[in-house]
């Protein structure tokens, strides 16, 4: 196929200035005083698949928030593939670590962004990975190069655990039906290492209370004889890992699925500077779960966080208190084989067991996911990596993720189809976290790619 370089780079402008528009819209799907927003950004999301070539885009409603779905069909013998992204964002919190405001996109040069990088909350996720789909899309029916079909189908729930999702495609599996699913959620390992995502952790999400005295007490009066929640919740979480940092949940390794030697081998081909890494985050030594390296610890072996914790008097000076209540947000990231709602009654039994007399504990659940893993010998990864080659020159890396797409299983089930991770963020890109950004070069160089894997995928499956 012609090269899309020339047209990207005549359309450059063009198709930096309408990511910067939907990047403007603060579609935080998790608090409700956004959803005007979040509706605009579904309306933008429609608005700009049409202007793409899509001949028929609408906006579907959910019990949630609607998903925007498109299509471009152009024979029906032709294979078909589906582009899976979010428009929602996660909330931009704390605002006071952001250099400039989450939602006035700034273009910036850094080291490793030397063409600049735009900073704004959802520019890597996922916004900016999502509309990379949008633009190929134009290239391709704009120069009469799209060599199959394609479906779009771009929620808004993502942040918040694609509750809606199923629903949706237990209603419309026909009208979603494909051959293979595309998307771009996930990142490579450099600008000059592609690689793709061929695993990702599964996710277990829980919030938890202590409760203690019926109401907040003097801590002169009543300290050293009541239970303090918030004492008590800190021990409670320091007990779930051990003095090697292996978490002590009954039950909770018993299915993960070990790799062998010669896969642990093969991981550890992928480039990887322990300083580099270090320096990045401002930190003097890595931390984990003894016996696995860095690379390992984040992506094949399941782990457990604390999100968030409070409780008590936080505002300005002093407030002496022992508060009645206590909290925290707990995810646990699970690996292929550990069912994510199991794991969330072993935490919840565990959790409760542990708690000692004085308080009472209460676990709610929130979302979850199971872990996938897709073969590297299949026809849409063999599509993929000549794509890759196309565009950088060489053969990507295959990777395991640490994050959690809970929707890729979930989509294999439901659909029958597999998912193609073709990610182009960074892990320096800081999604999820202030100042999170995505660069300019890797933004086109998605754009320019992901018409290569229309045309192998369309090629390889004739």
């Amino acid at each position: 196929m012609n090269s899309a370089k020339s047209y990207i780079e005549e359309n450059k402008d063009r198709f930096l200035n309408e990511l910067i528009d939907l990047l403007k819209i603060p579609s935080i799907s998790a608090d409700p005083a956004y959803k005007k927003d979040v509706i605009a950004a579904s309306e933008m999301v429609k608005k700009r698949l049409q202007e793409a070539g899509c001949t028929h885009v609408e906006i579907c409603e959910t019990p949630g928030f609607p998903i925007v779905y498109g299509e471009k069909i152009m024979d029906k013998n032709l294979p078909t593939i589906l582009v899976y992204g979010h428009y929602d964002v996660q909330p931009p919190d704390p605002l006071d670590l952001w250099n400039s405001p989450p939602f006035e996109p700034v273009i910036k040069k850094t080291e490793i962004h030397p063409q600049g990088a735009i900073f704004a909350r959802g520019s890597c996720d996922d916004k900016g990975q999502m509309y990379m789909h949008v633009k190929a899309l134009e290239y391709m029916t704009k120069t009469n190069q799209l060599p199959c079909n394609v479906k779009f189908m771009i929620e808004g729930e993502e942040e918040v655990g694609s509750a809606s999702l199923g629903w949706f495609l237990e209603r419309n599996r026909e009208k979603l039906a494909n051959d293979v699913i595309l998307i771009s959620d996930t990142g490579m390992i450099a600008p000059d290492v592609p690689s793709i995502t061929t695993g990702l952790r599964g996710l277990s999400y829980v919030e938890v209370e202590v409760t203690g005295p019926n109401r907040d007490l003097h801590s002169g009066l009543y300290g050293g004889a009541v239970a303090n929640p918030i004492n008590v919740l800190a021990k409670m979480i320091a007990a779930l890992h051990d003095e090697n940092n292996h978490i002590t949940i009954p039950g909770f390794y018993d299915n993960v699925l070990e790799l062998s030697a010669a896969e642990r081998a093969k991981m550890a081909e992928a480039p990887f500077h322990l300083d580099a890494y270090k320096k990045a985050l401002d930190i003097e030594a890595v931390y984990g779960e003894k016996g696995y390296t860095t690379n390992e610890r984040n992506s094949i072996r399941p782990t457990l966080d604390v999100n968030g914790i409070w409780g008590g008097y936080t505002g300005e000076g002093a407030k002496t208190v022992i508060a009645a209540k206590a909290y925290a947000k707990i995810s646990m990231r699970l690996v292929p084989d550990q069912n994510w709602k199991e794991i969330t009654e072993l935490f919840t039994k565990h959790f409760k067991s542990i708690a000692p007399k004085g308080v009472t504990v209460k676990v709610t659940p929130h979302h979850g996911g199971t872990a996938y893993v897709t073969p590297i010998n299949s026809m849409e990864y063999r599509a993929a990596e000549k794509a890759y080659e196309a565009t950088f020159g060489k053969t990507p890396i295959p990777q395991r993720s640490g994050g959690s797409i809970p929707i890729v299983a979930l989509f294999e089930k439901e659909l029958q189809s597999k998912s193609i991770l073709m990610g182009f963020g960074l892990d320096s890109d800081a999604i999820h976290s202030p100042n999170e950004h995505f660069g300019i070069w890797n933004y086109l160089k998605g754009i320019e790619t992901i018409p290569q894997f229309y045309h192998y995928f369309t090629e390889m499956s004739k």
